[in-house]
């Protein structure tokens, strides 16, 4: 059984078609990119899976249950993750602190007013921030942390409910090139040791190509790729669609407008 089933998704903002009968699947352990140009429909498709916005039509079978118009907090306890494609944490809190709220509001303990919230799940903080590389700056407040930093953090946060999908919108957004190679291959690594399914999106055709397993092309809110990398840098409509040219996709920047 696939971790997610996307079937004949739909999504109309007025007269605009924004997500068009999209399906796909995510399988267990997979890094599933997709990938489309400005107003191709994946920020959309992302926001309904995740609950933040409800679908016309179509199901989201996550192992097989329909999650379709849950609350993005009930898709969160059932084992989905996110990370935004602009990274933000509680400034006036410490690293650690941060990844310890998520720890708090994944164990439902909101509420535990007989002992202070900095006490809690601390050193299982210590524990994701040492997975991400960033246990050394636990006592740090965050608003020092550069940005990529604060994608790793994001990224801790994203891990505390123990995700067996993690939805990832643009995760190198604002990162230089050795960045964005170091956060992908964490990811890439968390992904094999812990067998979660990743589905991101991502401008940087670098990355996508160098780390996916497979990847999904949308275009006016309808799916016209899905393959390796092999396969959707040699097809002419992919081409077409970010290039409006025969040319090729390189291994270099993304193409300009290639983002959410």
């Amino acid at each position: 059984m696939s971790v997610l089933a996307v079937r004949s998704l739909s999504k109309d903002f007025g007269g605009v078609r924004a997500v068009n009968d999209v399906s796909f699947k995510v399988e267990r352990g997979e890094f599933l990119a997709m990938i489309g140009p400005n107003g191709a429909g994946k920020t959309t498709c992302f926001n309904i899976i995740n609950g933040q916005l409800a679908s016309d039509s179509g199901e989201i079978l996550l192992r097989g249950k329909n999650i379709a118009g849950l609350a993005p907090r009930a898709i969160w306890r059932l084992g989905v993750g996110r990370t935004f494609q602009v990274a933000a944490t509680f400034g006036s809190m410490t690293v650690a602190e941060n990844v310890q709220m998520a720890l708090i509001s994944h164990a439902g303990e909101i509420y535990r007013l007989w002992r202070a919230a900095a006490e809690l799940h601390r050193e299982r903080a210590l524990d994701l921030l040492d997975q991400v590389g960033m246990r050394e700056a636990a006592d740090r407040p965050s608003r020092e942390l550069a940005y990529g930093d604060v994608k790793r953090v994001e990224l801790a946060i994203a891990l505390a409910n123990e995700p067996r999908l993690l939805l990832m919108d643009e995760p190198t957004a604002g990162m230089g090139a050795r960045e964005r190679h170091e956060l992908i291959s964490l990811v890439k690594r968390l992904v094999v040791e812990r067998k979660i399914s990743v589905l991101f999106t991502e401008h940087s055709m670098d990355v996508v190509f160098a780390f996916a397993d497979r990847i999904i092309v949308l275009a006016r809110g309808r799916l016209i790729a899905d393959g390796d990398a092999v396969s959707i840098r040699d097809n002419a409509q992919v081409r077409e669609v970010y290039f409006g040219t025969g040319k090729t996709f390189t291994q270099g920047p993304a193409p300009q407008g290639a983002a959410s």
